[in-house]
């Protein structure tokens, strides 16, 4: 797709996020709208997939896991209008018996939905796994999956991250969403990161920074340049700095819309900055 029509799906997505978790009064806004051009650009430009015949293994297409699994409405916003399950279905989010639960689970059976990502630290080894299967299988097709700043706190992902670089997983572009801020306050008071870039290197990965990560055209640009090292012998990680809450001028660069929803006038707020481009479901 063109950037301009990514940018307008982009708005749309942002206004579903702010909707969903205000009808419920729960959800994780923050991280959602800050990860809004990423989650667009893979569904819309990146990924090779079908959306419409949708299983479990994910054979010869390119397939996703998010391991911030909280950040959902962006996920279930995404997966609703790139086809996985009808656009209306976003009105059930976080009800009882919906298949849009707070955090993506399984055993509803959503189409677009391969793990349950409710616990933190997860993603990358189920990440690591999926690519390996795939190199071994033959399958030509990308892993790509997304992680929280905050969730490289827990050591599962450096055992992961050391396991994929051993492996020689090529296969894989897995980014983390670096905003700085987790549901306790600034990562640098929680647990601080020091800079992820050399430690990835020295891990063994190929590192690629984006500054700009809610700027569409940086976003898509950058998706190309990893998808280009590829198949190089070393699997990639895109640093992506985003801003949290970004869109909505209230809730942008602050912990504390980490997983709070909007009243009926932030509500009303957010929509007069949000462009409706394709229609609210």
């Amino acid at each position: 797709m063109q950037l301009e029509e990514l940018k307008k799906i982009a708005s749309q997505v942002r206004r579903d996020i702010v909707r969903m978790v205000h009808t419920v009064q729960s959800g994780h806004p923050g991280g959602s709208l800050g990860c809004t051009e990423y989650m667009v650009a893979l569904y819309n430009h990146m990924m090779e997939y079908n959306s419409a015949s949708f299983d479990m293994d994910g054979k010869n297409e390119d397939v996703f896991f998010l391991s911030n699994g909280h950040i959902s409405p962006v996920f279930y916003s995404v997966l609703a209008r790139a086809g996985y399950f009808p656009i209306e279905e976003l009105n059930t989010f976080r009800k009882i018996d919906s298949r849009l639960q707070g955090h993506p689970t399984t055993h509803e059976g959503l189409p677009g939905v391969r793990i349950a990502s409710g616990s933190l630290g997860q993603g990358m080894s189920v990440a690591c796994g999926a690519a390996l299967a795939k190199k071994l299988n033959g399958d030509k097709h990308l892993v790509y999956s997304l992680h929280g700043d905050g969730e490289l706190q827990e050591g599962q992902n450096w055992e992961a991250i050391l396991f994929a670089a051993h492996h020689k997983i090529d296969n894989l572009i897995a980014t983390v969403d670096w905003n700085g801020q987790q549901i306790d306050g600034p990562t640098d008071k929680v647990m601080g990161l020091g800079d992820l870039r050399p430690k990835f290197e020295a891990f063994g990965w190929h590192v690629i920074n984006l500054e700009k990560g809610n700027d569409m055209a940086a976003v898509v640009s950058t998706l190309e340049a990893a998808k280009a090292e590829t198949g190089k012998g070393k699997p990639i990680v895109i640093l992506m700095k985003t801003g949290m809450g970004h869109g909505v001028d209230f809730m942008e660069g602050s912990h504390e819309w980490h997983g709070i929803a909007p009243n009926d006038e932030q509500l009303a707020n957010a929509l007069g900055q949000l462009e409706e481009t394709f229609g609210d479901y």
